[in-house]
């Protein structure tokens, strides 16, 4: 395991849609490794492979140090309800900075495992939350982009001021 270096906004890696992962290997495995070291040093409770520069279709999701990590590669959303819900969001690429997002509160999705087995499973609040966020990322959408004009000026006059 390595800790990576994170790529901070306004990066243009993080406007770019990752590659659909097709080898299942050590090298996978060593990436979710790295991806989940990263994490938790940053602290942050998801990640991309693009937050550290590897546009690939990989996201690392802890919700509870106990739990443990979850990996999901390839991941997509198949189905969201209609009903929404606002929760606050921030990125390691942008630490420091949060906003409220409106988002679906549940969502269906499919993925494969490090094995490449395919899987599907519905996700409600926090972890529906972080997989759309991360999901999102790996399409090239920061989630800056998910706010009014007016909220994004205003997040990135925040974050250039702490830097």
């Amino acid at each position: 395991m390595a800790l990576r270096p994170i790529i901070r906004f306004p990066h243009p890696t993080l406007g770019i849609s990752a590659e659909i992962v097709t080898r299942f290997d050590d090298d996978l495995r060593a990436l979710v490794d790295d991806l989940t070291e990263t994490m938790r040093a940053a602290p942050g409770i998801g990640i991309t492979a693009p937050h550290i520069g590897v546009l690939k279709r990989v996201t690392v999701i802890e919700l509870d140090r106990q739990t443990g990590p979850r990996c999901f590669v390839n991941p997509e959303i198949v189905w969201h309800s209609e009903a929404t819900a606002r929760h606050s969001e921030g990125s390691v690429s942008m630490p420091g900075i949060s906003e409220e997002v409106e988002r679906p509160m549940s969502v269906r999705v499919r993925y494969q495992t490090m094995a490449g087995e395919t899987r599907e499973e519905e996700a409600s609040g926090l972890m529906a939350v972080c997989l759309q966020h991360e999901i999102d990322q790996l399409d090239g959408i920061f989630w800056l982009r998910r706010l009014s004009r007016l909220k994004r000026d205003r997040a990135v006059k925040r974050f250039e001021k702490l830097r």
